[in-house]
């Protein structure tokens, strides 16, 4: 069996110029298949609010949530690295409250955590986690939660200063101790060069293929969620075809009596079935 996927692993990979692979998953199920195929970081995604839960936003999901979902795909995971979302507002009232939820995270199954943003409360947040022996991945450019004073799903770092601010952005992270850091929607040049004046590995989500891993949400790979699918995003497979047609088929099959067929039932022995039908025969009407 390979060997448990930990920061260092993942910093090996940057440093000898390979890449590896990260996909989300919200079930014990996908998670296993997903770690068997050899996928390095499985993260729960708090995009299971919309994906699991149909939300529209990533908004609506909280700490509980969160912990249910991450002892469900860390169940699953021998070889990957399980890092959890911390969703919106978890982290963003006190230093207190983010070290409280990052260790349930942990507690829950999960190796490290994924915190957005990089402002001053932020860096202090994930200086304490690392401390306190949280691993933290970071994330810039596009950040979901900060979605409503963003404006909308927009590219982030279109610009030469606003490639460098994330640059500025991205040390400062790297210096509070993340052990990588997620590029959301950012134009690919950016991301390279980004990528190029920093030690930690980037992990590219729409950032083009110049950093070190790729990120995906599992539904879209597997051609499961169809109400939106990114730009960035390859679908893989067709699932929603596939459960459609297995649900219908079962549907069909029971209205029209194929399901069950006498192999799929189970019996009494000739005995039993004999003491039946004369108990059977011995009651009156």
């Amino acid at each position: 069996m390979a060997k448990k996927v930990t920061v260092k692993t993942i910093q090996k990979i940057k440093d000898s110029g390979e890449k590896f692979s990260v996909l989300t998953a919200y079930d014990y199920s996908t998670a296993k298949y997903i770690d068997e195929a050899g996928v390095d970081i499985v993260l729960i995604g708090d995009s299971l609010a919309m994906v699991a839960l149909g939300y529209d936003t990533t908004h609506y999901v909280g700490v509980d949530e969160m912990r249910i979902f991450t002892k469900a795909v860390a169940r699953g995971v021998n070889h990957a690295m399980v890092v959890t979302d911390m969703p919106f507002m978890s982290y963003n009232l006190s230093v207190e409250e983010a070290l409280k939820n990052t260790s349930d995270m942990i507690r829950a199954g999960a190796d490290a955590v994924k915190i957005e943003g990089a402002n001053e409360y932020i860096l202090n947040v994930i200086k304490r986690c690392v401390q306190s022996g949280i691993p933290v991945m970071g994330h810039l450019g596009f950040t979901p939660q900060f979605l409503n004073t963003i404006g909308g799903y927009n590219i982030q770092g279109k610009s030469f200063e606003a490639t460098l601010e994330i640059l500025a952005q991205a040390q400062e992270l790297e210096k509070a101790g993340v052990f990588s850091i997620v590029l959301e929607m950012i134009p690919e040049e950016s991301a390279q060069y980004i990528s190029a004046h920093l030690r930690v590995p980037t992990i590219s989500c729409g950032a083009g293929r110049y950093c070190t891993a790729q990120v995906l949400v599992s539904d879209d790979v597997f051609g499961k969620y169809s109400e939106f699918k990114p730009k960035f995003a390859r679908k893989y497979g067709d699932m929603k075809s596939l459960i459609f047609d297995c649900a219908k088929k079962f549907n069909d099959d029971v209205k029209s009596g194929a399901f069950p067929s006498d192999d799929e039932v189970f019996k009494l022995s000739e005995e039993e079935l004999k003491q039946l039908k004369l108990h059977e025969g011995s009651i009156k009407c």
